[in-house]
């Protein structure tokens, strides 16, 4: 025992005198990331995972946040609430994490989002659209860094009022995140289009989150013979959805169609030339949107790594990380309440372009863009030609309306 001490305190005293960091010095800011990483949907956290071990070792790489680096932990969330916050707890109690990163389910956001604050650790939200995070049952905790559902719902009502389309219906997953899309859609249309018309409840379609054969929903949407069809599947129900609709005729350019999230790459990735062309479609980030140094060399850094291109999932991970590095070296301090007020009114340029927290509600506003999906022999997927970016501050709904106390 003797012997160890002794050996002990000579390391420690040849590190100080040739000024090797402590291991005090060296401790890691723990990161902690829960996303869907197994099942129908798992393409979304494998996204998310690239994009935040991009991150970190860029981050590393460059000395660390304050020196100190950084170490991430991955959970699964199996886009179910109870497994989520698990996940969550695991990594506070058990990993020691100092922020909390992810979810991409908008009904586990919600579910979770009153239990955040027995944890007393931020959650930045990368992917999660419901709105009533930063809304109807925000917290202190809880920031999210990319559009919410009202911010990118608002830009598809804004292109349905410049189409010749005056009747509209709807194909959305049977839970929040579709039945909300509709209700914004019908009111953000309505106040840009007072003269459109919406189906009634017996003729839109809401399928089950675990639908695989959508041939009913589809023949259902045709037989009701729409002008316009908004779609707010995503993942692997959209994936279905385009394969077995363009089998039935569905994009044949009898109505106008606008898919919320259908400029995912993990959509695109998917489909390839299955991807029917000239649909409206939307994203959260869009790799060829932003012509900055930044955003060029994200696209370049993250392609040559995994020779792809980086999904919004992809650019939400990465960007959390990038976020709360920026807010612990605004307050000098990874001490949780220090970078909770330190992210509230955070201005950042991140590959997506400057996006700025509001400190009322957590609700970054940012931009969002929508294009025609085309073909380019340049790129394996789809990619959006025409584009067309809408700005944060133009879409974002006002702070009285979202319902948020902290």
């Amino acid at each position: 025992m003797r012997k160890q001490a002794a050996l002990l305190t000579l390391i420690l005293c040849l590190a100080v005198f040739f000024g090797i960091p402590s291991a005090h010095a060296e401790k890691p800011v723990k990161l902690g990331f829960v996303y869907i990483m197994s099942g129908p949907f798992a393409a979304y956290g494998q996204f998310a995972k690239k994009g935040a071990e991009l991150a970190v070792d860029e981050i590393n790489k460059a000395g660390g946040i304050m020196g100190r680096p950084v170490k991430a932990y991955f959970e699964d969330s199996t886009g179910k609430p109870d497994a989520a916050l698990r996940a969550l707890r695991k990594l506070v109690y058990q990993e020691k994490v100092d922020c909390l990163i992810g979810l991409d389910s908008s009904g586990v956001a919600k579910s979770v989002a009153p239990s955040i604050p027995q944890l007393k650790t931020p959650l930045i939200i990368t992917h999660a659209a419901t709105p009533d995070v930063t809304g109807s049952v925000c917290n202190k905790y809880i920031f999210r860094i990319s559009l919410n559902l009202a911010q990118n719902v608002k830009t598809a009502a804004l292109l349905a009022a410049q189409t010749k389309a005056k009747t509209w219906t709807t194909v959305g997953p049977d839970y929040a995140f579709g039945h909300q899309s509709w209700e914004y859609f019908q009111k953000y249309l309505k106040e840009a289009n007072p003269n459109a018309k919406f189906l009634p409840k017996d003729q839109v379609a809401f399928p089950p989150f675990k639908t695989t054969d959508f041939s009913s929903y589809i023949t259902k949407v045709m037989q009701s013979k729409p002008d316009g069809v908004l779609i707010s599947l995503w993942g692997g129900n959209l994936i279905d959805f385009v394969r077995q609709g363009s089998e039935m005729g569905f994009f044949n350019g009898d109505f106008e169609v606008l898919v919320t999230l259908g400029a995912a790459t993990e959509v695109l990735s998917a489909l390839k030339d299955k991807m029917p062309e000239g649909l409206w479609v939307g994203s959260r980030y869009w790799f060829l949107a932003n012509q900055s140094p930044l955003n060029k060399a994200f696209v370049k850094n993250y392609h040559n790594r995994y020779n792809e291109y980086p999904s919004y999932n992809a650019h939400g991970a990465y960007s959390a990380i990038q976020a709360y590095k920026a807010a612990a070296e605004k307050a000098k301090s990874c001490n949780k309440d220090a970078i909770i007020g330190a992210l509230e009114g955070l201005t950042i340029e991140l590959p997506v372009g400057t996006i700025t927290i509001r400190p009322e509600d957590h609700q970054a506003v940012t931009d969002a863009c929508w294009g025609k999906t085309a073909a380019d022999p340049a790129y394996p997927i789809r990619i959006l030609k025409p584009m067309k970016i809408f700005k944060g501050k133009d879409i974002t709904p006002a702070v009285c309306d979202t319902g948020c106390k902290m």
